[in-house]
């Protein structure tokens, strides 16, 4: 099992940046794609970024291409999103999720869910 906790969100204005951070504890982390998921009030959870096990692969929603960047550091069990560019449309709360298949692009396909963190961006 795998143990996940967001941090880094808060309050920014449009076209600043923030970096979130995913810290994970419990099970080899090195076995898991990690991935970035967003939901804001009244709508369905959606994809972010996803990058593969080795940091080799990663693979962004259309939306935020070209502004955000996903990393990850497997000695430490991090996985970080850099958000630049920032629109009040990415105004969300902001999850990370573990994957032990591939690198899914939809939320059925993870396994485990941090709590999220809120992220806010004011016009």
């Amino acid at each position: 099992q795998v143990q996940l906790r967001e941090s880094g969100g808060g309050l920014v204005q449009a076209g600043g940046s923030l970096r979130l951070s995913c810290t994970a504890s419990g099970n080899d982390f090195r076995s898991y794609a990690m991935g970035w998921f967003r939901q804001a009030p009244g709508k369905e959870r959606e994809f972010v970024a996803v990058i593969s096990r080795s940091t080799i692969k990663a693979y962004y929603a259309d939306s935020v291409k070209g502004r955000f960047t996903v990393s990850r550091d497997n000695s430490l069990g991090v996985v970080s999103l850099q958000m630049d560019g920032l629109k009040p449309e990415d105004t969300a709360i902001y999850y990370c999720a573990a994957a032990a298949e591939k690198m899914p692009t939809t939320a059925g396909g993870y396994d485990y869910w941090g709590q999220g963190t809120q992220v806010a961006v004011s016009s």
